[in-house]
């Protein structure tokens, strides 16, 4: 505080700090529809495309524009590149618009929102498919219903939205179901990493059940990387039924509330923070007969966020935070502490368990009888 200062100045510092910090996080929504509008432009891909740092006016040809939109497409990136979603690098003087002295580039982040029938590697994870389910106007939509929701008796926001769960929508509507679809595939693809910079967990697992592993995009990657291992993906029928099979992949349809096929691990890959504490429980009861047969080989493995407001980051915190409440809009789960996962991991029988950190969001966490 500067002693300097006058009663005045510091209550109308305080106003403003205040209006400022309103402004950034209530109107947060206009740096993602952006983001949203830039996708679908397809502007990340022209970009990549064009092989060097492009020009405004490149950037509105490419994109068949109206030239009168060239001063709102630049402002739409002045903004993306001061969220970091871009970059303005200098030209050289041999650049064909002389009068333009930067040009756009990729990020880190937009590097990996390629469409992956443009250009983008077969062996970088393609994150475009996570970005538009959550632009889609579905998962949008539900949050003007929030306050409301704390009124009414629905299950989710998604429910008071909607008037149905989030599960049922997507059965009901295969627009969505297959950006759903989509998503959860493109954020599987993340599993290779984890597999190669942890093979450890993994090593010694002869029988492994992925619990929620819809097409075995998991179970796959897991199998590339130890041969050895069989699998099974467990998930409901219809999610299940007419999936090719082979030596060590099988796939069996059921309900993970009444059982889970026997195995030495359970695999559970984002699904625990989709159900109530009392689900969490069920599922992990069904686990622990599940390894029975294991004895003291057996494990279950969980792959999901751990709130850490002690250690992590800030950012870090903030974006599970905001997990924590995509899961109370979307489904009845939740993101939980390491606290909250001891007391449901002692509640349903298990000794001990192990947190693995790792560079993402989400630790492996193995749970042992």
């Amino acid at each position: 505080m500067d002693p300097n200062q006058t009663q005045r100045e510091r209550e109308a510092n305080e106003v403003f700090e205040a209006l400022q910090h309103i402004y950034t996080y209530g109107l947060s929504y206009i740096t993602s529809m952006s983001l949203g509008c830039a996708l679908e432009l397809g502007i990340p891909d022209v970009i990549h495309n064009h092989e060097k740092p492009i020009t405004i006016q490149e950037l509105v040809s490419k994109l068949n524009l109206p030239i009168e939109k060239t001063l709102h497409l630049q402002r739409l990136m002045r903004l993306l590149v001061h969220s970091n979603f871009f970059s303005l690098v200098r030209l050289d003087n041999a650049h064909e618009y002389i009068d333009e002295k930067e040009g756009y580039v990729l990020t880190t982040s937009t590097k990996f929102l390629l469409n992956t029938t443009n250009g983008n590697s077969q062996n970088v994870p393609n994150l475009l498919p996570l970005a538009k389910l959550i632009l889609d106007p579905v998962s949008v939509g539900p949050l003007q219903f929030f306050g409301k929701w704390f009124h009414g008796n629905e299950s989710t926001v998604f429910e008071t939205a909607q008037g149905t769960s989030m599960w049922e929508f997507a059965n009901k509507n295969p627009r969505f179901n297959g950006v759903f679809n989509d998503a959860m595939a493109s954020e599987s693809q993340l599993m290779s990493f984890l597999v190669k910079d942890y093979q450890e967990i993994f090593e010694g697992v002869k029988t492994l059940v992925d619990v929620g592993g819809g097409t075995g995009l998991n179970a796959k990657i897991l199998l590339e990387a130890f041969p050895h291992m069989n699998c099974i993906v467990f998930d409901l029928p219809h999610v299940v039924t007419g999936m090719p099979e082979t030596k060590n992949l099988k796939y069996v349809g059921g309900d993970m509330f009444s059982s889970i096929p026997s195995a030495d691990a359970i695999l559970f890959k984002n699904v625990l923070h989709n159900w109530s504490d009392d689900d969490v429980l069920k599922m992990l009861k069904r686990c622990r007969e599940a390894i029975r047969l294991a004895g003291d080989k057996g494990k279950v493995i969980i792959i999901d966020m751990v709130i850490d407001e002690k250690h992590d980051r800030h950012e870090i915190t903030e974006t599970k935070m905001v997990f924590d409440i995509m899961m109370m809009i979307f489904v009845s789960g939740r993101e939980r502490t390491e606290a909250e996962l001891k007391k449901l991991f002692l509640k349903a029988g298990f000794n001990r368990y192990k947190i693995t950190p790792n560079s993402g969001l989400r630790p492996l966490i193995e749970v042992f009888p």
